[in-house]
């Protein structure tokens, strides 16, 4: 099938709710709403051979902070044990259009980090960390940046370049 840069996780799937095939995933996005719209999804995660496999979308709904996804093949609570901690992925190409400013985390993954002042390059973004406040940019070398307009000043994912302008004393703090 395709590349794993051609796909977009959306969600992870949890337990079996009930017993008519539902199972329950946790979002890994901000908009919730889109699950409403969902038609079809992928399902990554207990095949050997990586491939996902092609699931229609029966309904989607909210149970407290989770959601409860009904597939149509998944009918007994034994088809949703197999699907337990699979990947919910969507095509790159079916993902939410964002507004102005917006950006998708896996768009800014694989950027180069560049400070304005001294022109220097500071490293790639691996990974997108929260811990209950802004998001935090971490580099490659263990470096952590606030994602924040105030800092990331200029980010451009079709360059693969993000610029930023780091407070005095942000880099002697975040020494890794």
């Amino acid at each position: 099938m395709a590349d794993a840069a051609d796909w977009v996780a959306i969600a992870v799937l949890g337990r079996t709710h009930a017993t008519r095939g539902e199972i329950t995933g946790i979002s890994l996005g901000s908009k919730p709403e889109r699950f409403q719209k969902l038609e079809a999804v992928y399902l990554f995660g207990n095949v050997a051979s990586g491939e996902g496999v092609r699931f229609e979308v029966e309904s989607v709904w909210a149970h407290g902070e989770r959601l409860v996804f009904k597939f149509r093949g998944i009918e007994t609570m034994s088809d949703a044990e197999a699907w337990q901690g699979a990947e919910v992925r969507i095509p790159v190409a079916e993902r939410e259009p964002l507004e102005e400013g917006e950006f998708y985390i896996s768009d800014l993954i694989g950027c180069e980090v560049w400070d304005r002042k001294p022109g220097e390059r500071l490293g790639v973004v691996a990974a997108m960390r929260e811990f209950g406040g802004p998001g935090l940019l971490e580099l490659d070398n263990g470096l952590m940046i606030p994602y924040v307009k105030a800092i990331c000043v200029h980010i451009d994912p079709a360059a693969r370049r993000i610029d930023v302008e780091l407070p005095e004393g942000l880099r002697e703090v975040n020494k890794p």
